[in-house]
């Protein structure tokens, strides 16, 4: 298969070498002097220095040349942050064949990545590939499984087509909805739990926040139109549990930092990468507010976020909410 990967992130990277052992892949980098470095060093050594690229993986800064590989009957694979996606997808011919990977809300407009693809490319075969993946791992060629989501069943299969096999599993959706709301909520989650970590509250404290951010994340998908069974499986709790408590997780350590008392720009600083669950946050709460669903840990992280409650006072607001019962959460 001809297949087109748009970013050359850690994860866009990792994804196009995992593809490039069965098919041929064209990297597309937007800086041309990364392009090049790409192309001389057969690797990307700034994120994944370690994994030489297959010979079947081509980089390039050509934007042309990335469209023409897969146009037709080949796929484009979106690597973009989440703040990149809608002018990525504009660019793309009306009738693609398009996965992404990002996670999260557009910031503005609050939109999912489903609905930016329905306003910009409404021919176009579209949908999210998701799941509790590390870069490194997937790279490395490490076991991992990965969900497929689109309300077209042709594209979940042509994503089997191209990533399903020897490390990759890759199971299909028809909830993107669902899958897309799993994406976006973990990573709010992940930086509650990296702040609660970091703050030596327990594993007690840990499982306690990853059940109920389940239960948070569940009743906002269940709104919005999601089908609830999938924030059982792999990116809803599969997601959850890893970005929570991985330490490769950005989300993760941005709590944590905060929890040592950083500021958030010092947290980002020291990170050096997107964390998409900063720019999320205050939109999971704001969709949540709107429809009437209740998520005190989304809340919780937000106000850290925005400066307003310390981690310790985040944490004693949630501890002396009123009991309930359990199964009202989900």
């Amino acid at each position: 298969m001809q297949i087109s990967v748009l970013g050359a992130g850690a994860w866009g990277t990792a994804l196009a070498i995992a593809a490039a052992r069965r098919h041929a892949v064209t990297l597309w980098a937007r800086d041309p002097a990364q392009a090049q470095a790409l192309s001389a060093d057969r690797a990307n050594t700034r994120y994944l220095p370690d994994r030489p690229f297959p010979d079947t993986l081509v980089a390039t800064a050509d934007w042309s040349a990335a469209v023409d590989h897969a146009q037709g009957e080949g796929l484009f694979v979106v690597a973009t942050p989440m703040a990149a996606l809608r002018g990525t997808l504009a660019r793309l011919p009306h009738d693609a064949r398009v996965l992404w990977l990002c996670k999260g809300f557009e910031a503005g407009t609050g939109l999912l990545g489903h609905q930016i693809a329905q306003e910009l490319l409404p021919k176009a075969q579209c949908g999210v590939l998701s799941g509790p993946s590390f870069a490194q791992e997937v790279a490395a060629g490490q076991p991992t499984a990965l969900v497929a989501a689109s309300a077209d069943v042709g594209l979940t299969r042509l994503a089997v087509q191209a990533f399903h096999g020897g490390s990759l599993r890759v199971y299909m959706s028809t909830d993107p909805v669902g899958v897309e709301v799993g994406g976006a909520v973990k990573n709010v989650l992940a930086i509650a739990t990296g702040i609660a970590d970091g703050m030596a509250l327990g594993l007690n404290a840990r499982a306690a926040l990853i059940t109920r951010g389940l239960a948070e994340m569940s009743r906002l998908g269940v709104a919005m139109g999601a089908q609830g069974e999938t924030f059982m499986g792999l990116t809803g709790l599969g997601d959850l549990v890893l970005t929570a408590t991985g330490d490769l997780s950005r989300n993760r350590q941005v709590g944590l930092a905060l929890a040592e008392g950083l500021t958030l720009e010092q947290a980002l600083a020291r990170l050096g990468h997107v964390a998409e669950g900063v720019y999320s946050a205050a939109t999971v709460v704001a969709r949540a507010r709107v429809l009437g669903v209740e998520m005190p840990l989304a809340e919780a992280v937000n106000e850290v976020l925005q400066g307003r409650l310390t981690p310790l006072d985040a944490v004693q607001r949630l501890m002396h909410r009123d009991a309930r019962m359990e199964a009202e959460g989900f």
